[in-house]
């Protein structure tokens, strides 16, 4: 059975021809123009403001006049993660999307689900013509995973909803009411290189097969991070072997848990037999620490040729110390909400290679205090070996609204509906409604979606059945948001 044929057939088909658009952050040249024409094609008012998001805007249906005009938001851009013996270059190929059991994955690479669902839910408003809802404002962002560029330089002149529903949550039975804001700190550092001596050997380090996932949301999780892992192995190699480091290469996006790392060791050919034993020691005692959170985790050694150049032993020595003390994981739980992380980092990539020690690494917070702390933390161990640090797209946490019309509104329908309570909650990844709220005064927001797994990884999956149950939840609210005052 295909995807199009899926019900909704109007939403799945909608998500389907999105993901037939590469779609990649800061390259959203293609989808932008997407919507521009999708939003030409349907006769209805559509602009680009200066930064390059799209909004596209539908009058009220008869007897709705009355009501608030609603803003649908979501991201066109999605996170690219691929498995490593995936082929795919997502700068130029379409999401390959398949059905398995009551899922809705990709082949080898994310599927973009994150957020072409809620995009997908948008565009199927706008296309209908049998729906009762309130005037539209379609804002649809550029740049959400990679920075908010969007969402930080929207020109809120284009929008006059009083509403702002956020289709970026992904479980079914939540509304997200708040979210934390975060922090890139990027590192750099020159380091001495050494001629490998003829009489070394080498060997390449495999790590991979980790789950990965959301930097934000899966943070508590205690998934293994790729970066600290193939630190540690070789860490420890050191201690007792004259191990080098020639190349080192782990993670990929800023905001994903990194599931892979490979490196490239060199050592004396008299501490060879040495090196293969601890290898195979210390692999066994790490999948045995984790072999609950990463069942699937793998680390192979194989001999290779000999390279030119590694490391000098002091930087060396400096390398392996700075990252094994690169904070990573939760930092802090909330004092104030049960379950919540406050505080994270997540060390989301390193390159070590050509004389240049790079890392990239993203830290969150619900308190603004608590994401300037751990940012701090994070700089002055960098700056310790000398290395130097840029720290950047920083970005506000969303505060919860205690009095919002608009949460009673969705609570009271959800009861209704499906004869339960729905989980009113923050939530650690950064959603874009502290930055909108900045653009668009005194404007109710919320945020809910489909049941989303794994975003930020090859294995993320949409819920079929959730899909159905939130575009329907989703037109049954429309119809009964506030009226204008």
């Amino acid at each position: 059975m295909s995807v199009r044929n899926l019900e909704p057939k109007l939403i799945w088909n909608h998500f389907e021809d999105l993901n037939a658009v590469p779609r990649p952050s800061k390259k959203e040249e293609r989808v932008r123009q997407f919507m521009v024409d999708f939003g030409t094609k349907l006769g209805l008012e559509t602009n680009v403001d200066k930064i390059g998001n799209v909004i596209i805007k539908k009058p009220a249906t008869a007897g709705m006049e009355n009501r608030e005009t609603v803003i649908l938001q979501g991201h066109v851009d999605m996170v690219h993660q691929k498995n490593s013996d995936t082929e795919f270059d997502f700068n130029t190929q379409g999401i390959q999307s398949y059905i398995d059991g009551e899922w809705v994955k990709a082949k080898g690479t994310t599927l973009g689900a994150d957020n072409g669902m809620g995009v997908a839910a948008a565009m199927s408003l706008l296309s209908s013509n049998d729906l009762e809802h309130p005037a539209l404002e379609a804002l649809f962002t550029t740049d959400e995973e990679t920075g908010m560029t969007g969402a930080k330089y929207l020109d809120g002149s284009f929008l006059t909803g009083k509403v702002l529903l956020n289709l970026d949550t992904e479980d079914d039975d939540e509304f997200s009411v708040g979210c934390a804001g975060g922090i890139d700190t990027n590192t750099s550092y020159k380091y001495e290189t050494e001629v490998v001596p003829a009489d070394y050997t080498a060997f390449t380090i495999d790590l991979r097969g980790l789950k990965g996932g959301h930097s934000g949301m899966d943070i508590h999780l205690g998934r293994g991070n790729a970066n600290i892992l193939m630190n540690r192995l070789i860490y420890e190699a050191s201690k007792t072997i004259d191990v080098r480091i020639t190349d080192v290469e782990g993670g990929s996006l800023r905001n994903a848990i990194p599931r892979e790392s490979f490196g490239t060791v060199v050592l004396p050919i008299s501490e060879k037999q040495n090196f293969m034993t601890f290898f195979t020691e210390f692999t066994t005692l790490l999948k045995f620490e984790n072999s609950s959170s990463e069942p699937g985790m793998e680390i192979n050694l194989e001999e290779v040729v000999l390279p030119s150049k590694m490391v000098a032993k002091a930087d060396h020595s400096k390398i392996l110390s700075v990252i094994y003390t690169t904070p990573n994981g939760v930092w802090k739980m909330s004092e104030k909400i049960e379950g919540l992380v406050e505080t994270s980092s997540s060390f989301a990539k390193v390159i070590i290679r050509d004389g240049e020690f790079i890392t990239k690494s993203l830290q969150r917070s619900m308190v603004e205090a608590g994401k300037h702390d751990i940012a701090n933390a994070l700089r002055l161990t960098y700056e310790l070996i000398g290395a130097d640090v840029v720290q950047n797209g920083d970005y506000p946490g969303w505060a919860p609204n205690p009095d919002s019309k608009i949460l009673k509104v969705l609570e009271n329908k959800y009861v209704e509906m499906f004869n339960e309570q729905p989980k009113v909650q923050a939530c650690h990844a950064g959603l874009e409604c502290g930055i909108l709220s900045e653009h668009i005064l005194d404007c109710d927001m919320i945020s809910f979606g489909p049941t989303i797994k794994n975003p930020h990884s090859p294995d993320e999956k949409v819920n079929i059945a959730s899909v159905q149950k939130f575009w329907n939840f989703l037109v049954e609210v429309l119809k009964e948001t506030p009226v204008k005052a």
